[in-house]
């Protein structure tokens, strides 16, 4: 059971790094083009949110995994690099998933707190809370350097990284890991689930006293601008991180069944499995957000479309030519 999983594991993590790269490149390019309707201060953070994607499919998924599993001893496997390695891919896992809380908290600001998002929902403070929440990312995962050794030396050259087992003992170290296991996921769970709570709550309270003032004034049968710009926001906002939740869940729930059982994955294959499957959907997750905005954001459809429209007549006119 265990070797037909990894089987079918190695071709999952090929076709998440065919279809990751290409689409959070395409996201990024479309979006930075300010087309799409959205706001300054929303393009940057999904730009942000993309690119992070994109970061945590080349560390993770390609330099990672594809290497774990079609070429076991490379250069990539030196101990300085597989140990840079491990730290990018862990800043970029950091900046993913917390870009995806800090654009939920721009939304909720921008849907429920109206005096503070003329200040707070603008382009410079994206740009800022973007670039702040990566540097600390930065500085918070350094000291993963220094956490990981060789498994082995050949010919005086050290090869692959596990953690030294000071890391698992020392309290300091036990301080730190505890803190990574909250800052991500946990804490990030909390907080958009709560501020999607705030959120919808804000929503039915503010739709309920706009259809009664609307239903006074006699204007019941026009349109709402204002409440559909608001509907698609929250849409867009809402199958983010409901997919943020749902892709993540397995893997929170296997550290979870973990720590509360005390049972460890040594030689049970399904627990192995279920912990492989749960990093699988955590990796996946990179993939989604370019396929949500197409589906609910027409303007951003009809770019990708007319991008898709344009490379196809170059490459036609290309054959033509030659």
């Amino acid at each position: 059971m265990g070797a037909e999983y990894f089987n079918v594991e190695k071709i999952l993590y090929v076709i998440i790094a065919v279809i990751g790269v290409p689409v959070n490149f395409v996201a990024i390019v479309i979006l930075s083009r300010g087309k799409c309707g959205l706001s300054t201060c929303t393009t940057r953070y999904l730009v942000g949110m993309a690119a992070a994607d994109l970061q945590v499919i080349v560390t993770e998924v390609i330099l990672y995994q594809i290497n774990y599993h079609y070429f076991p001893v490379c250069f990539l496997n030196i101990t300085p690099v597989c140990i840079v390695l491990r730290v990018l891919s862990r800043i970029a896992v950091n900046c993913s998933v917390w870009f995806t809380v800090t654009f939920t908290f721009d939304r909720f600001v921008a849907i429920c707190c109206q005096k503070l998002k003329t200040k707070y929902c603008t382009g410079k403070t994206a740009a800022m809370v973007l670039a702040t929440t990566g540097v600390l990312f930065c500085l918070k995962n350094s000291p993963l350097y220094f956490t990981y050794g060789p498994r082995a030396i050949i010919d005086n050259v050290p090869w692959f990284c596990y953690p030294k087992p000071s890391y698992f003992t020392d309290p300091g170290w036990v301080a730190f890991d505890w803190l990574d296991i909250a800052l991500t996921p946990f804490l990030p769970f909390a907080v958009i689930l709560l501020l999607n709570a705030l959120t919808v709550r804000h929503i039915l309270v503010a739709s309920r006293v706009r259809k009664r003032l609307r239903g006074q004034s006699k204007e019941e049968n026009r349109s709402d601008p204002e409440m559909e710009s608001r509907r698609r926001s929250v849409v867009l906002l809402f199958t983010l991180s409901g997919s943020f939740i749902l892709l993540w869940l397995t893997n929170v729930a296997e550290f979870i069944y973990y720590q509360v059982t005390g049972i460890g994955t040594e030689g049970n294959k399904a627990e192995i499995i279920f912990a492989y499957v749960g990093y699988l959907l955590r990796n996946f997750s990179c993939c989604t957000n370019t396929f949500i905005y197409a589906a609910t954001q027409s303007k951003f459809r009809e770019q990708v479309i007319s991008a898709v429209k344009y490379v196809f007549a170059s490459v036609l006119r290309f054959i033509t030519h030659h």
